[in-house]
């Protein structure tokens, strides 16, 4: 079986374009800018201005942990199908999912820890 770096050069891609639809479904608005990186067992996608204009309403009136708050529970929302995604393209199941938002500079980060392939030795 193929590594994930030996897969489809447009693995990184095809990651972020799918965290960049789930965003839009999940929020109504999408980040203007998304990067994967793929290193071993680990997929992290940044995701950069994706807060809504309501966020930016709140974040404008110095409410910055209320919108840390949403995002939380946005996330936790699409827990399960951001999971889905990225076992769905690497083909690897993924053990951890972790989320963060930074409110100012607006950046998203979702992080993936896989499985390890089929003879690959973990530690």
């Amino acid at each position: 079986m193929a590594t994930i770096g030996e897969r489809s050069g447009n693995l990184n891609r095809d990651i972020s374009q799918a965290m960049v639809a789930l965003f839009k479904d999940s929020t109504g608005r999408g980040p203007t800018r998304a990067r994967t990186y793929l290193e071993d067992g680990l997929v992290v996608t940044v995701l950069y201005d994706t807060m809504t204009k309501a966020e930016r309403t709140l974040m404008n009136d110095h409410k910055e942990d209320v919108v840390r708050d949403l995002r939380r529970i946005f996330q936790g929302t699409f827990r399960k199908s951001a999971i889905e995604i990225v076992e769905g393209l690497t083909g690897r199941k993924v053990l951890a999912f972790l989320s963060d938002h930074a409110v100012d500079p607006d950046y998203a980060i979702e992080a993936f820890v896989l499985d390890s392939e089929p003879g690959e030795e973990t530690g």
